[in-house]
């Protein structure tokens, strides 16, 4: 097979000749003539050429073989571009040049392909072998297609890999060592690390071993000296028996069942506290995965306390046992729920305590008026001491002194009569006026502000 760089020289005079930038441009090297369109056509279904058109064609007698060179729209990235290009199956394939010096050619290509390989501890017969039932493919085209196969398989693993964390060390030492995890903690991380991993088993084997130390390290060397072909499943499941619980996925779904809302926990926290045991009961196989969330219900509604009793009623869970929510659905609407109470509960609170700043005002206002009447009172009944006199009783009918003037068989004195009124009366005639006028006002103000308290209240 020629090597393209050979013809990288004639390709590069080619190039200046049609006044053609090179990393606009490839040149193709033929055993056989081909038709522009046929060309054309097969450089199209590469992706990394985008569109390219025929700039010349030219037969070398010397070498017996056509040199085509194309002209592509945009910049190409030569380390892209495929060393050889078979037009179909039964064709002899075409060499491609471009303007790279380090352009891979096809021996270089396959020198690593074998390194990549042994790197995976494969041959080329295990990859022939992985397409051998397809025996309408050439040898070339199932080639490639293993290769490419090994390749995503390969990415694959390397990018899901790496982008799951390691797991934290555990030992199996009691109480747990400080930097460690408890058990259950890491059993929880390495079932999922095995449910969501692509890697391979044996990938999974090695990140479990290296997160073991000490006694649990022990427990699965025996259990690896008993039986070599273990999966990571089988792993995690050793430890289990030696660390995990004894009990049995029947004790663990009664214990379940017993569990009840705590005094001052939330409906939510409630739900959430619930999860870790149910799925430690689904682990053992005491209940079966289709169950899951119809059990889940069945215990929030069971140990729910009274003050969930209206959330339960609005969320209307006892009719969704014959198909209930899963956790995420469920723990949602509750909180929605909560939330809301939450809100009303803020609502009325602002509203008492803006009823509540009314109240004291009002009774300082009263409390004003009541002074203001008693004071009055105080006044009026100093005004009618001051007119009685000291030495006893005094008549107003005649004047007179030592009786009163019900039992007074005296004339009338009408000038003493006249004399006493304008003492204790006012001009107007009326007794005291301005301090009954005193009086009756502040009693209105005290009847109005007494219905006012009461229409508040």
């Amino acid at each position: 097979m020629a090597h393209t760089s050979q013809f990288r020289e004639e390709f590069s005079d080619w190039c200046i000749g049609e006044e053609l930038p090179e990393t606009h441009a490839l040149m193709l090297v033929l055993s056989d003539d081909v038709k522009v369109i046929e060309i054309e056509e097969t450089l199209h279904t590469i992706e990394c050429l985008g569109r390219v058109r025929v700039r010349g064609k030219t037969f070398k007698s010397n070498l017996q073989r056509f040199f085509v060179l194309c002209e592509c729209k945009e910049s190409i990235d030569a380390k892209l571009v495929p060393p050889q290009i078979w037009p179909h199956p039964d064709a002899v394939p075409w060499l491609v040049v471009t303007a790279c010096d380090d352009a891979p050619d096809a021996d270089e290509f396959s020198t690593k392909l074998k390194l990549l390989l042994q790197s995976e501890g494969k041959t080329m017969s295990d990859v022939q072998a992985m397409f051998s039932t397809d025996s309408e493919s050439p040898a070339p085209i199932s080639l490639l297609r293993a290769v490419g196969d090994l390749l995503d398989r390969i990415g694959k693993t390397s990018s899901d890999g790496g982008s799951f964390r390691r797991l934290r060390i555990f030992s199996g030492t009691f109480p747990t060592p400080v930097g460690e995890e408890s058990f259950d903690l890491w059993n929880e991380q390495a079932y999922l690390m095995i449910s969501e991993c692509d890697c391979s088993d044996k990938e999974k084997k090695r990140r479990i071993m290296e997160s073991i130390r000490g006694p649990a390290l022990e427990v699965i060397k025996a259990a690896r000296d008993d039986t070599p072909d273990l999966s990571s499943r089988d792993y995690v499941k050793a430890l289990e028996r030696a660390f995990g619980s004894a009990e049995s996925g029947e004790d663990l779904y009664f214990t379940f069942r017993l569990m009840q809302q705590l005094p001052c926990e939330k409906l939510s926290d409630f739900v959430r506290r619930l999860e870790k045991p149910l799925s430690k009961v689904l682990q053992k196989g005491g209940i079966s995965l289709a169950d899951k969330d119809r059990v889940r219900v069945e215990q929030l509604l069971r140990g729910a306390d009274a003050r969930a009793d209206l959330k339960l009623l609005q969320l209307r869970l006892r009719e969704c046992l014959s198909n209930p929510p899963n956790f995420l659905q469920l723990l949602s609407e509750i909180r929605a729920e909560e939330e809301y109470e939450d809100s009303r509960a803020k609502l009325s609170t602002s509203v008492h305590n803006k009823r509540v700043n009314v109240q004291p005002a009002i009774q300082t206002d009263i409390q004003e008026l009541k002074l203001q009447l008693q004071d009055l009172k105080t006044q009026l009944s100093s005004i009618r001491l001051q007119n009685k006199q000291s030495d006893g009783y005094f008549c107003y009918r005649c004047g007179g002194a030592g009786h009163i003037a019900n039992k007074c068989h005296n004339e009338e004195n009408q000038r003493t009569k006249n004399k006493l009124k304008s003492t204790v009366h006012g001009d107007n005639g009326n007794l005291n006026c301005s301090v009954k006028r005193k009086c009756r006002k502040v009693s209105q103000e005290h009847r109005r502000h007494s219905n006012d308290l009461w229409k508040k209240q």
